[in-house]
């Protein structure tokens, strides 16, 4: 009650009609963690931001239209825990910002918000593409100017299909190009994106695939699976990226297990590039990621944290670890973090 009272007042001021609302939640993370990290003979202490899970808060709410018909609107902004700066350094409701109808045929969503390829590749990563372990730091655009990190699009109308399908599941995506692009890839953000899965009791499998651009276009395809065994759950990831000659291929081996009151974390994750990719003067050059964690649950809400990780590049790599200091092409990337998150 006082979490949707608070949302109610928050929209209230920016001026948002929630009064009609059937239920708004006022939620979020505060992450925050001490971190050092090292590459190319330098090195960064500092205090640092999502180290865990990325610092946001938001506002969302349904309401009941009848006859199992729903809608609902969920708002959500980045803020830096270190520094109180909102927004993540882009638009303030930059993470997700959607109205959406809901119902026995599933859900249609309109407005900014993750692309289902990206939600696929966090599933099977134990970092969740957040931290030293983000297996994102590894993937490259090959120069298309595609942002496969930032892992939202704007202007998308998303279809999901309903939870009642025997654990089978699916997401298309199609986001509007709106106007011409500063990139190679064409119009920008035009793209489509799309996700098959099936998840049922301790077995999950996905595939995922998606296209962005008009004239040269970036397309990734990725295929996951991981099984709970109770003592550990081991996870594989396979994508491949291209764009006109240009090629990488991602592997990624990952486990976590519980360990007392905790979660133990851990991946590695190669990345290698055709010959086209690396001689094309973008930074490509073959890296591996090596991914060690552990999380100490305080209670349902409260955790600390450590984290470990490391890239090894190759050639013209550059790739780095959250909060790296520059890297010199071929140098290595290293850090590690102690932090405490709390969500609410």
């Amino acid at each position: 009650m006082k979490k949707a009272l608070i949302a109610l007042a928050v929209l209230g001021l920016t001026g948002g009609a929630a009064v009609a609302q059937s239920s708004v939640t006022l939620f979020g993370v505060l992450d925050a963690n001490m971190r050092y990290t090292k590459s190319s003979g330098q090195n960064l202490k500092k205090v640092d931001s999502s180290g865990l899970n990325t610092s946001r808060f938001g506002v969302r709410g349904t309401e009941d239209l009848g006859g199992g018909l729903k809608a609902g609107f969920w708002l959500e902004s980045e803020v830096s825990s270190d520094t109180g700066v909102a927004g993540g350094g882009s638009a303030f409701w930059g993470r997700r910002a959607t109205v959406s109808l809901m119902g026995d045929f599933g859900e249609v969503r309109l407005g900014r918000n993750k692309t289902a390829s990206r939600l696929h590749i966090e599933d099977f990563d134990p970092s969740q593409a957040t931290g030293m372990g983000n297996v994102l730091a590894v993937y490259s655009s090959l120069g298309s100017g595609t942002n496969l990190a930032a892992g939202r699009a704007d202007n998308m109308v998303s279809y999901l299909t309903p939870d009642n399908l025997g654990g089978f599941y699916g997401a298309v995506d199609v986001s509007a190009g709106e106007g011409a692009g500063t990139g190679t890839t064409g119009t920008a953000n035009k793209g489509y994106y799309g996700r098959a899965g099936y998840k049922q009791g301790a077995l999950h499998v996905s595939g995922t695939y998606a296209t962005v651009g008009t004239t040269s276009k970036y397309k990734l395809a990725a295929i996951g699976a991981s099984y709970d065994f109770g003592i550990v759950k081991p996870a594989f990831n396979y994508s491949q990226a291209k764009f006109n000659d240009r090629k990488e291929d991602v592997y990624t081996l990952s486990a976590t297990a519980p360990l007392g009151q905790g979660l133990l974390m851990a991946s590695y994750t190669d990345a290698k590039f055709n010959n086209a990719a690396e001689v094309a003067g973008i930074s490509a050059g073959d890296a591996k990621l090596y991914f060690v964690g552990y999380v100490y649950n305080l209670s349902k809400r409260t955790a600390l944290y450590t984290t470990y990780g490391t890239i090894d590049n190759n050639g013209a790599g550059k790739f780095a670890v959250a909060g790296s200091p520059t890297v010199v092409a071929g140098r290595s990337s290293s850090g590690f973090d102690v932090g405490i998150r709390h969500s609410f």
